[in-house]
């Protein structure tokens, strides 16, 4: 009996009786946080004799801030000067062209939407107007409140996941002789080996702390004034949101010739074939998802729903099941002080760095929002947004370009960023800069993370997008042209 009662009062462990733990439960920051703070409570008794506690006095463990997401606050306390956002409907957001939005700053441009009328007469393109539409992959069972998100077509439960690019000065291991998709001998990236199954989930990150009330973050300026001499007209690539499910965890631009050269997924959008053996010859060859012609390619680390317990048995902790954007922008822009130039075909680009977690800020570029809150930009936190209002990824490249190389040794020199005023240093000049706007609808609170290497913990200042040039050249002159006579195409 007195077994019996043991084990029924929850005293015998789950590995006595055969019982692992949920995964899903540590890999949800939230769920971790709060399965720590029960575990300080019930180890507070017995670190204190009881005739030391004050009766009177509040044990400071039971105090746990982080417990409580802004969202899970009543309506009324959150917004009580301002209609509450979860009355306006979620997909009203980011829809009608350039407007503005609340808190002000950049505006969502949704790039299924047509270009305006005006932008749209050019007789160069007027033939090639309709969109490629990839086949929809299924819908996703997990993930009902979405029904345009794919099944992610890689398998869950791949183990192998690399290096990442980012970094090109890390030395690529060359691992295991293999043959690459075109059937060529090739290297594979070997496991990180800071990684095991054998992990615990709660330790993979990122943290509670890692995340931040977008209403706590305070405004700011993110784009420098246009002068009289800037330009001030657009592009908008119309590209889709990567609903025929084209994901891979290579990168050809710092890690070619490597499959699983990343140690995450990325999402692709525009050219059809990109993958770790891509060359300029093999991209200009391939399909596009794009208008226009422009096989150029675009893609970035893929943002997973940590509440999912899904992709568990990866061995660099890229646990939970991806989210898709919902909304992608991909606009290229002008310069603050002068006109721009066309970029070359199949110049490389990358912005932000993968390893900003242990490398530090130098080259970090991560860029945090909420749709109706874009004037609030966190460098280095999740936002954690109010309902109706989506997660906001800002991935902004460099733009001003030495004028002779598509690439350099660490992908970073040959285009630079322009300076604090929008002016381009001297030696270089400028060429159209390209924002990635990628709005999510994410799981409330702390619960979501960007694909990263095991080692950066899944920090928010880790985000980082990659973009190689294969427009024709005439689409980048047309691109050029309503850049620097102010249209917006």
């Amino acid at each position: 009996m007195t077994a019996l009662a043991v084990a029924a009062g929850g005293l015998v462990s789950a590995a006595v009786i055969g019982v692992a733990p949920a995964r899903a439960d540590h890999c949800d920051p939230a769920q971790a946080s709060q399965d720590d703070g029960r575990r300080q409570r019930d180890r507070a008794p017995d670190q204190q004799a009881p005739d030391q506690q004050d009766p009177d006095q509040q044990a400071p463990d039971q105090q746990n801030p982080d417990q409580q997401a802004p969202d899970q606050q009543a309506p009324d306390q959150q917004f009580p000067d301002q209609q509450r956002p979860d009355q306006q409907a979620p997909d009203r957001q980011g829809r009608g062209g350039d407007r503005q939005v609340q808190g002000g700053g950049i505006v969502l441009r949704d790039p299924a939407r047509s270009p305006e009328p005006e932008d749209s007469g050019d007789a160069l393109f007027r033939r090639d107007r309709s969109p490629h539409t990839p086949t929809a992959a299924p819908q996703d069972p997990q993930n009902p409140r979405d029904p345009q998100d794919p099944q992610d077509p890689q398998d869950p439960q791949n183990p192998q996941d690399p290096q990442d690019p980012q970094n090109p000065q890390d030395p690529q291991d060359p691992g295991d002789q293999s043959q690459d998709r075109r059937g060529r001998p090739t290297r594979t990236a070997s496991p990180s080996p800071t990684a095991s199954q054998d992990d615990d989930c709660k330790d993979l990150g990122p943290f509670v702390t890692d995340f931040v009330d977008i209403r706590q973050v305070q405004p700011l300026r993110l784009d420098a004034g246009i002068g009289r001499n800037g330009s001030r007209g657009t592009f908008v690539a119309q590209c889709g949101t990567n609903r025929n499910g084209h994901n891979n965890p290579d990168n050809f631009i710092v890690a070619p010739g490597v499959s699983n050269g990343a140690h995450h997924l990325h999402d692709y959008v525009g050219n059809l074939s990109t993958d770790g053996f891509s060359t300029d010859e093999s991209l200009a060859a391939a399909g596009t998802t794009c208008r226009l012609g422009d096989k150029s390619t675009y893609f970035w680390p893929v943002l997973r729903d940590r509440k999912v317990d899904a992709n568990v048995q990866d061995p660099d902790g890229n646990v939970g099941r991806v989210i898709r954007a919902g909304t992608v922008s991909l606009q290229f822009r002008g310069n603050a002080t002068s006109r721009v130039v066309a970029m070359p075909r199949f110049l490389r680009l990358i912005t932000g760095d993968a390893k900003a977690g242990t490398n530090g800020a130098a080259n970090a570029r991560a860029r945090w929002s909420c749709t109706g809150f874009t004037n609030r930009i966190s460098p280095d936190k999740y936002p954690l947004c109010p309902r109706g209002s989506q997660v906001l990824r800002i991935l902004d490249f460099p733009s001003c370009w030495d004028g002779q190389n598509t690439d350099s040794a660490n992908h970073r020199t040959h285009v630079v960023f322009a300076g604090q005023n929008g002016a381009c240093p001297q030696g270089t000049r400028a060429i159209p800069q390209l924002r990635m706007l990628l709005a999510y609808t994410v799981p409330q609170g702390p619960s979501f993370a960007v694909d990263a290497f095991p080692e950066q913990k899944h920090n928010p200042v880790t985000d980082h997008a990659d973009f190689a040039n294969v427009m024709p050249e005439r689409l980048m002159q047309f691109v050029v042209s309503c850049i620097n006579r102010g249209r917006r195409c």
